[in-house]
């Protein structure tokens, strides 16, 4: 377990390297002038040069890259070119109207895709079974900022009292949550059904059947349990993805959270704010990964033993 567990830390570490250096010069050769913006039309080239020198733009890009990793690993993100404020003390802010904002989606898409998916296995070939899976393909087909919208437009306009921005009170969490919820709920229900019906016609499952047990304990305790394996990855995957992705349902229901920050200094070219961004959102996933990787070993041991092999 020990070696599983270097190898996969070391794997997650690299992927980070990758990411940050691949941001950092992609952002730094994309044409424009952060500087340029930053004064306006009315600078002058002297003034320009100046900025930039003042803010070390003018060294050897492998110079930025050293003293910005570095600072990464002791917390210090710089300082945003146009709010002139830490872009950790802004990520600070930032990640816990995301944070928030994840975990409420996600444990509606957790609760709403796990119970769809059993009930479609135990109900295969009828009428239920197709209206949720129909709605499955509706969920994952339909992008995030679109239900959005589309809530916005049918719900919030309509009953006054539920808000179409922000996160200020408990119910405007209401349609921020589902419109970003529903895909990854389609997602887990799907992936639960097809899970539970491989194990449903497993020879255990008719030997748990003829002794007798409970229809709820051989629900839950034979067959959801041996289905679990693939669940976890789509659930592992979605937690990564859920933060990523929810930069658009920010935007379109104005919640300050990371994605919008992201968004925001995109078109500004604040480099810091943006390459905090991407390291915050890459970091999650990357932990996320790890721990679902972790997790397969404990419900899996051959999982472990394979990696292990390789």
């Amino acid at each position: 377990m020990r070696r599983y567990l270097v190898k996969r830390v070391l794997l997650a570490l690299g992927i980070l390297f990758s990411i940050s250096l691949i941001t950092f010069f992609i952002l730094n050769i994309m044409p424009g002038d952060a500087v340029a913006l930053m004064l306006g039309d009315t600078a002058d080239p002297n003034t320009i040069e100046t900025v930039r020198h003042n803010l070390g733009m003018d060294r050897p890009m492998w110079e930025q890259y050293v003293d910005w990793i570095v600072g990464v690993f002791t917390g210090d993100l710089g300082t945003s070119y146009f709010q002139r404020k830490a872009v950790s003390d802004l990520l600070l802010t930032a990640f816990g109207y995301t944070a928030r904002l994840a975990a409420v989606s996600y444990v509606i898409a957790l609760a709403v895709g796990l119970v769809a998916g059993i009930v479609s296995a135990l109900n295969r070939g009828t009428i239920l079974d197709r209206g949720l899976m129909t709605l499955t393909v509706v969920g994952i087909s339909a992008p995030s900022f679109w239900v959005a919208i589309i809530l916005q437009i049918f719900i919030g306009l309509r009953f006054k009292a539920i808000p179409i921005s922000g996160l200020d009170t408990p119910i405007s969490y209401l349609l921020p949550c589902i419109s970003l919820g529903l895909r990854y709920a389609a997602s887990i229900a799907r992936i639960t059904r097809t899970s539970m019906l491989e194990v449903m016609g497993q020879d255990f499952i008719r030997t748990a059947r003829a002794k007798g047990l409970s229809p709820w304990r051989t629900v839950m305790v034979h067959m959801f349990r041996n289905a679990l394996v693939p669940i976890i990855t789509v659930i592992g995957a979605d937690i990564g993805t859920l933060f990523a992705g929810s930069m658009l349902t920010e935007s379109v229901f104005n919640i300050q959270g990371v994605g919008k920050l992201l968004v925001d200094n995109i078109t500004k070219r604040d480099i810091p704010v943006v390459q905090g961004c991407v390291i915050c959102v890459a970091i999650i996933c990357v932990v996320v990964y790890l721990a679902v990787d972790l997790l397969y070993a404990v419900v899996d041991p051959n999982i472990r033993l394979g990696g292990e092999e390789a």
